[in-house]
This record gives C-alpha cells, sequence and structure tokens, in this order.
C-alpha cells in the first residue's frame, strides 16, 4: 500500500502531533493504527530508545495511512537514519547550523526546537517557517507563545 499522501506542513495533518517513545519495536504498529484510528495521522517516534528506528520502519511499512516522523533528532547522522528508516518528518528539541542544513538536505519537513525569539528570527533569516516551541511548558507555555506570535506572525509553531 502507498503511504498517504503529505500536506504542504505536517502541521496540517492534525490539531495534535502525539510524541511517543517506544521501548519494544512490537508496540509500534498497534499504537500507529490506534492513533491513526483517533484521527491522528501523524505521529512523531523519539530517538530516545533503542527500537526507536525499528518502530519507524514497522510504521512506514506496515500503516501507510499514518506519517511517521523521527523526533529528539540530534545530529546529521540521525537525520540519515531516521529518513532512511522511513520517517517522513524531523524533529528536532534545538537547532544549529549543521543540523538544520543535514535537515534540509534530507528533503522531508522538519521542525527544529525553539525557546527564544532571537533562536526564531535566526531560522526565519534561514528560510525555516515553521519550528517546535520546546520545552513548552518550561519555556512559558502558551502565554510564551502567544508573546512570540506577536512579533513573529511569519513563524509557525508546534508545541
Amino acid at each position: 500500500m502507498a503511504s498517504s499522501p503529505l500536506p504542504a506542513s505536517v502541521l496540517d495533518l492534525a490539531p495534535v502531533v502525539p510524541v511517543v517513545v517506544i521501548e519494544e519495536a512490537g508496540d509500534a504498529v498497534p499504537l500507529a493504527r490506534a492513533l491513526v484510528a483517533g484521527g491522528l495521522p501523524a505521529i512523531e517516534v523519539t530517538l530516545r530508545t533503542p527500537a526507536a528506528l525499528e518502530a519507524i520502519r514497522e510504521i512506514a511499512g506496515q500503516v501507510p495511512e499514518a506519517v511517521v516522523g523521527a523526533g529528539t533528532v540530534l545530529g546529521p547522522g540521525q537525520v540519515a537514519e531516521a529518513v532512511a528508516a522511513g520517517a517522513r518528518f524531523l524533529v528536532s528539541p534545538g537547532w544549529t547550523d549543521v543540523l538544520v542544513e543535514a535537515m534540509r538536505a534530507s528533503g522531508v519537513p522538519f521542525l527544529p526546537g525553539v525557546s527564544t525569539a532571537s533562536e526564531v528570527v535566526a531560522l526565519l533569516e534561514r528560510g525555516v517557517r515553521e519550528m517546535k516551541f520546546f520545552p513548552a511548558e518550561a519555556a512559558g507555555g502558551t502565554a510564551y507563545l502567544k508573546s512570540l506570535s506577536g512579533p513573529l506572525p511569519q513563524a509557525r509553531f508546534c508545541p
């Protein structure tokens, strides 16, 4: 089966992108099917466990209606591994020029992490318009995000 088409933005897939930590690759497909059935087709699998890449591979291969992505991407090596495993988007908790360029070169949508106005402006200068606000609650939650959105309307955030 072909995987579901990706809209112009990962952020247009659903109102929420579940972030999952998968300890056992065998849990990935049932979890992905349940999330898709619940109306949440975009699934961010964090690269925090040894099972993460296999979980992405399993979801990509067996749940075509899911749009599986890799989260906690920290470097170019992880970018390559995640895309090779079937990740259709990438998320990082922060960013560097090297990481942003590797994510851009991967050809899949990406959300670099930001928590300050300076980080947002720096990414906007690099042509990046969509970002993950992280760590959202610790950085000020929705009130802070609203404060960022006022002077930076061209940026779009995933908390």
